[in-house]
């Protein structure tokens, strides 16, 4: 059974159904909390408790680390971007680790940020140094990721699109909200990876719903084609991409024609005056919540609740 760990600036807990153990670790990296294993194994068994509620809950992937993310993951999300599901290839892009921030962390519009964007990932863990090179096949994915988190991938639509800079327009500070829960995975969960359900809330109202089985490129093929030209080592992270429900969609086939025909300058001006009418973009105030769990409750990664702030 998967054990929910979280971590606070001084340490590792256990969640528990009594409440939350103290892992009695040395570690201070995500990498080094993985390696000890028995430490982890231990605080499950049990012992002194302390409500979680308590806790001030950080990251439970520290920095730095890689940062690496899946672009266009989920059918519904392609088709949302005006794209074919058929001929979508596997597609990688890098976020800074500057970003990775903690679970109820606000998020941090820069002021020059007009659409600000949002969207719920599985996050997966790397667990042991992969090579350039490595053999990964079903058999053995398991043997490499060795946990999952709630990630939301915030976007500065206005960056990324006109520059087609992703590096900069998801790597701002607050831009990788993570956790709240390191889920470390035992035998057979990873099984269930196409169970989990997706789901991201605005002030309470529903954006994204989607399971994994919308999910286009699993971790096995994933993983392979990222170890064919990258080394990953424990505790770097790996974004798997958004289902559909973005504030960003495409335009209607149409007028995608017709701006394709606009000078760039033109093209983006009547875009992004298109844009600052969608009232899907998030406001200074806004609530986010995150949720991944399978539908029975066996793999629960917590949810993860942010306050929009505008700088």
């Amino acid at each position: 059974m998967s054990i929910a760990v979280l971590r606070t600036v001084d340490g590792w807990w256990v969640q528990t159904r009594e409440g939350a153990v103290r892992v009695d670790t040395a570690a201070t990296t995500t990498a080094d909390l993985l390696a000890d294993r028995s430490a982890v194994d231990a605080a499950a068994a049990g012992g002194e408790t302390v409500p979680v509620a308590s806790l001030e809950l950080v990251s439970p992937v520290t920095a730095p680390c890689r940062v690496v993310a899946q672009m266009t993951n989920y059918v519904s999300h392609v088709k949302d971007s005006g794209m074919n599901p058929e001929t979508v290839p596997l597609t990688f892009f890098r976020k800074s680790s500057g970003s990775i921030s903690g679970p109820s962390a606000d998020i941090v519009k820069p002021a020059h940020v007009t659409l600000l964007d949002y969207e719920v990932e599985i996050g997966l863990v790397v667990g042991k140094t992969l090579p350039v090179g490595s053999t990964i096949d079903e058999d053995t994915v398991a043997d490499h990721i060795a946990a999952l988190v709630i990630t939301n991938d915030v976007s500065a639509r206005d960056v990324q699109l006109p520059k087609t800079q992703f590096y900069e327009a998801k790597s701002y500070p607050t831009f990788t909200p993570v956790g709240p829960v390191l889920l470390v995975l035992e035998d057979g969960d990873l099984a269930r990876f196409e169970q989990l359900r997706l789901m991201l809330r605005v002030n309470g109202e529903i954006r994204q719903n989607s399971t994994v089985a919308d999910m286009i490129y699993r971790p096995t093929e994933a993983l392979r084609t990222l170890t064919g030209f990258q080394r990953v080592d424990p505790g770097d992270l790996i974004l798997t991409g958004t289902p559909g429900g973005t504030a960003l969609k495409a335009p209607p086939k149409p007028i995608e024609i017709i701006g394709a025909l606009l000078p760039p300058a033109v093209k983006w001006k009547t875009f992004f005056k298109r844009q600052a009418s969608n009232p899907a973009y998030l406001k200074d105030g806004d609530v986010v919540e995150l949720t991944i769990a399978t539908d029975d409750a066996m793999l629960d990664l917590g949810m993860q609740r942010t306050t929009v702030r505008y700088a």
